[in-house]
């Protein structure tokens, strides 16, 4: 490996407290985007610079600048939203950005197409709702995940505040989004930026923390830098499993990266020790990670080159403590709970499809529908990890009310009749936003599974509940890794063909065919469809059929 610092690593420690000089690129009206060095610092104040792909050829022929816009990430431990919290979201998303509120794969949501003059107002109008973007994006740890539905366990209350717990410890110390977003003044002693977990170089690159609830692996757990899996056991919370080293970005024609789930190091009976070994899992990351090449800089790979055995000593050295033994647990889903569900206090919830994660008045009028559930004041919103949303924590005197809304905006029909594939698909953004888009997503992958669904119906697999997860890139943002098919964008209109992955996200699939499009797509499933159908019974799942039948795909 070179000693040489990648240039955003040059860019962080010299960015005076992630300030750079994004107060000089603000000021700058004659351009719509930022410098180049502050497009690296912004990330880390919960933004991404990007521009209307669709539009980039007909304006270089005009010799117009391109259509520059930002995407604004809000960090929400846990995604969850109080109805005055949605009302106030449905209107900054109306007047600052395109409209359309997309729930990511990491439980919050995300608005796109803010010009750079609406970034301020955008900010503060969250700030008023206690809400902010801080560290949702960029080289620290982001929006830490956990399992959805309070019905999972009567400690779900107890394990969703490790979420906020940990998002809490884990912030950057520096003041700069207050100084810069909401106008407030630099603090007089510099020394309480000081910030000893991430110094001044933060960490060599993205850092993700999920929690899940077995039975249910809702939250891809192993999929993260750190997955705590919580041990509960006579409805008590007695600590957590630690995995580590999990991740799914790769590069395209580069072997050094890859995908990989998590690895059990050991369990913590405390609320003390998890965080500590939360904490030291991140400086151990921070000290022995890879900052010359940003390809392999995640933690799996300073995992994968420490060793993990020797990875849990320094942790264990630096917390003071070793870890307990894992504890027994097992995952038998990996789901959403879609429909009407009731948790052990008596309040309902309703998890709706939501396809792609859009919320937006297309197909039916979700986003109107949730306004008027939110101006009842009857449910609060919470996000699921798998783009979907719960209208939540309503008591039994209340549920007519929002089900009456459901009803009449058409949201339970929608919801009812998509199939299972529909229902449990993943997109990213891609384009037309996502700089990275090598092929389309969340535009593409709805007309897809229509093409799809004859051949499930022709082979009797319609209400199979087969994983199907799509990203416009190798980067992995939707989990395609861990879907029994996942398609990676190669180039417009082409994918890599993954196929074979469990349906708990315990096994990563494997990459079978290279660059096919549509019509290579479809022949493709058609033929393993109807493999999979003549033996079914024998397995678990379609993705359990590919994995051991690998002869199939040899056609």
């Amino acid at each position: 490996m070179s000693n040489s610092l990648s240039p955003v690593e040059r860019i962080k420690t010299k960015s005076d407290g992630l300030r750079g000089s994004l107060v000089q690129s603000l000021n700058d009206h004659l351009t719509g985007a930022i410098r180049e060095d502050d497009q690296s610092v912004i990330k880390h104040h919960g933004m991404y610079q990007q521009d209307d792909r669709d539009l980039r050829e007909e304006r270089s022929l005009k010799k117009l600048e391109w259509l520059y816009s930002f995407m604004i990430r809000l960090r929400l431990p846990g995604g969850f939203l109080t109805p005055e919290q949605w009302i106030n979201m449905h209107h900054i998303a109306g007047e600052h950005s395109t409209g359309v509120i997309k729930i990511t794969t990491r439980q919050t949501i995300q608005l796109h197409g803010i010009l750079k003059s609406h970034l301020k107002p955008t900010l503060k109008a969250f700030a008023a709702d206690r809400l902010d973007s801080i560290a949702a994006c960029g080289d620290v740890n982001r929006n830490v995940i956990v399992a959805a539905h309070p019905k999972q366990s009567k400690a779900h209350e107890e394990v969703f505040q490790y979420a906020d717990k940990i998002s809490t410890m884990c912030l950057p110390k520096t003041n700069a989004y207050y100084e810069i977003w909401l106008d407030r003044e630099p603090l007089l002693n510099k020394q309480e930026e000081v910030d000893p977990l991430y110094q001044d170089r933060y960490l060599p690159r993205k850092f993700k923390i999920a929690i899940a609830i077995p039975p249910n692996n809702d939250v891809d757990v192993l999929t993260n830098d750190i997955g705590l899996i919580a041990i509960i056991e006579n409805d008590q919370l007695k600590g957590f499993n630690i995995a580590i080293g999990g991740g799914l970005g790769t590069t395209h024609g580069n072997k050094d990266t890859y995908a990989r789930l998590g690895t059990v190091i050991g369990f913590t009976d405390s609320e003390e020790r998890t965080l500590k070994a939360v904490y030291e899992i991140i400086t151990t990351q921070r000290d022995f990670g890879n900052r010359s090449d940003r390809k392999n800089s995640r933690l799996k790979y300073t995992v994968d080159k420490m060793g993990v055995y020797n990875f849990k000593k320094e942790v264990e050295k630096r917390c003071g403590f070793e870890f307990g033994a894992e504890r027994p647990y097992a995952f038998t889903e990996r789901q959403d709970y879609f429909g009407w569900q009731q948790n052990h206090e008596g309040k309902w919830y309703y998890t709706l499809f939501i396809e792609s994660g859009r919320i937006a008045d297309e197909k039916v009028a979700i986003k109107t529908a949730l306004y008027e559930i939110a101006k009842t004041g009857k449910a609060n919103f919470r996000f699921t990890a798998n783009q979907k949303l719960i209208v939540a924590d309503i008591d039994p005197k209340d549920k007519k009310i929002v089900e009456d809304i459901l009803i009449q905006f058409e949201l339970i029909e929608h919801t009812e009749k998509a199939i299972p594939m529909r229902r449990n698909a993943i997109a990213c953004v891609a384009f037309n936003t996502c700089p990275l888009a090598l092929a389309e997503a969340q535009r593409y992958l709805p007309t897809l599974i229509t093409k799809i669904e004859p051949l499930l119906e022709k082979h009797g697999l319609k209400e199979e509940p087969i994983s199907i997860r799509m990203t416009g890139c190798p980067n992995g943002c939707g989990r395609p890794y861990t879907a029994e098919i996942g398609l990676i964008g190669t180039s417009y209109g082409n994918y890599n063909l993954h196929l074979g992955g469990d349906r708990l996200g315990l096994r990563l699939n494997t990459k079978t065919f290279e660059n096919v499009n549509e019509e290579r797509i479809l022949e493709i499933l058609d033929h393993v469809l109807d493999a999979y159908s003549k033996t079914q019974v024998k397995y678990h799942s379609f993705g359990d059929f590919i994995n051991r039948n690998p002869t199939v795909l040899a056609f």
